[in-house]
């Protein structure tokens, strides 16, 4: 009999923890617990990548009646409404949440809604007062939205913020150049919110490809978005009726209801929001909405009490196996900082369950994971950036950019853009990275050859499909350009 309460207790509940308890449990036979303080699904499916998503589809549908007009429809345009779709949206997150709690006691794993903390290396506490020992445990509780270090700043929202509005803002200030940002800024613009961007850097999308940074700009620009780079916040307040200046679209910062009537004082907002920024602009917005970086949920557990050593952002610093310094603790997920992509998390908990449990030491590989920003168009990108290629090794590009059939013949400005990064000396594609509509889609295809190590001479000799936008991927002859 074991001396212990359970084989493993993993603290969060979101994707990574989740899948590690149930595999554990499920597949590893083991006694498994799980507590989580807040909702099943974490940040992924309550906050973040299913809201956001279903968001993304939802502002889509302004440019599609146009479009249907424009190939012969007769579609009248409407209104979006937000309250309905926000009714549904919920509905489906509580199905999702209810998912997961099955999954996890259809898996034999006893789940506790309750804050946990680490006691020492064997031993969690519950904010219910209960106390259970565990051979292993497992930090799986992600990460959190920050707002910057500015006076007032608890006026403006973060990203866990958006899906709770009771209502649309007429106009929102979006601070942030990284791609939380830049989704929101599409998603917010597509459902009829002015938008207007601060970043402080010189290009949106820091660390990404940039070519297709540039791309991704111009064409939020040409939508409407308001993108101001270089520029940052140094003041925020209140508005006071002196500030609230007419202008040629009424009065901004005052709360709109979907009708277009001014809602009444305080019904969903602290009130409108003064900003003066580093670029001598001073303007007044319904909202402000920060997505200015994350930290992992670290704080308060007890984890360095215990011995297990964190960086200086707070991350839980582990090995390749994810096991942090107390060996008996292991992490997985945000809360190390390392690749913050819930599929990352989900291979990290899969790893830790095949070296702890199945006796098949497997440490986590995070090399070539392909990833997508739902911009509008769509940014998909496996590999490595041109920048980073030119200063590793000699290399070619093979790049196009064009006007795709479908918005061209809707009399559309859009451009897409595909772009291959190839070793001279190998031939294999270190890089694809394309922006055009779809492209999440067409990234987790190109990843599998890129990941298996395919070289441009196996692009070349794939036969093209045929009139499609992905097609140039396997049609670009001559490099554009070499380092």
């Amino acid at each position: 009999m074991s001396d212990f309460d359970y084989d493993l207790f993993v603290i969060g509940g979101g994707s990574g923890g989740v899948r590690a308890a149930r595999v554990a449990a499920g597949e590893a036979g083991a006694k498994v617990a799980l507590a989580e303080a807040d909702r099943y699904g974490g940040t992924c499916v309550i906050r973040g990548c299913v809201p956001k998503k279903l968001m993304v589809f939802a502002s889509e549908y302004g440019d599609m009646v146009e479009d249907a007009r424009s190939y012969g429809w007769d579609i009248a345009a409407g209104s979006f409404g937000w309250s309905g779709f926000k009714d549904k949206l919920n509905a489906e997150l509580d199905r999702l949440e209810s998912v997961y709690r099955s999954l996890l006691k259809n898996s034999g794993v006893d789940s506790y809604d309750a804050r946990a903390t680490i006691k020492d290396a064997h031993t969690v506490e519950l904010s219910t007062g209960e106390t259970f020992t565990a051979k292993h445990i497992l930090i799986a509780t992600g990460g959190r939205p920050v707002r910057p270090d500015l006076t007032n700043a608890d006026l403006g929202l973060v990203s866990d913020d958006i899906f709770h509005l009771e209502r649309l803002p007429k106009s929102v200030l979006i601070v942030g150049g990284g791609y939380i940002a830049c989704e929101f800024a599409c998603i917010l613009h597509g459902l009829g919110v002015e938008v207007t961007q601060y970043y402080r850097g010189a290009q949106i999308l820091r660390g990404f490809d940039e070519e297709a940074r540039g791309l991704i700009a111009d064409s939020m620009t040409e939508r409407g978005i308001k993108l101001h780079v270089g520029t940052d916040l140094v003041e925020m307040r209140c508005a006071t009726p002196e500030d609230m200046t007419g202008g040629s679209e009424g009065v901004l910062g005052t709360p709109m209801l979907e009708s277009g009537e001014v809602a009444p004082e305080g019904s969903d907002s602290s009130g409108p929001i003064l900003v003066k920024a580093t670029n001598g602009d001073e303007k007044v917005f319904d909202r402000v909405f920060f997505a200015t970086g994350r930290r992992p949920n670290t704080d308060h557990m007890g984890l360095e009490e215990v011995g297990v050593k964190l960086g200086r952002r707070g991350e839980v610093l582990v090995d390749e196996y994810s096991q942090t310094s107390v060996p008996s603790i292991y992490c997985i997920g945000d809360a190390t900082d390392r690749v913050n992509l819930t599929p990352a998390a989900i291979r990290e908990g899969m790893a830790f369950v095949e070296t702890v449990f199945k006796g098949n030491p497997t440490p986590v590989d995070h090399e070539l994971i392909p990833s997508a920003v739902f911009t509008q168009p769509e940014f998909g990108t496996v590999g490595i950036s041109e920048e980073e290629a030119r200063d590793r090794e000699p290399v070619e590009i093979y790049s196009t950019s064009f006007r795709p059939m479908q918005s061209a013949f809707a009399g559309r400005p859009d451009r897409v853009l595909m772009k291959l990064v190839v070793s001279k000396e190998t031939r294999k594609v270190l890089g694809c990275h394309i922006v055009a509509p779809g492209a999440g889609e067409m990234i987790q295809l190109a990843g599998i050859a890129v990941k298996m190590g395919a070289t441009k001479e196996d692009f070349d000799r794939t036969v093209a499909v045929h009139p499609t936008m992905s097609e140039e991927i396997v049609t670009m002859r001559k490099p554009t350009r070499s380092y």
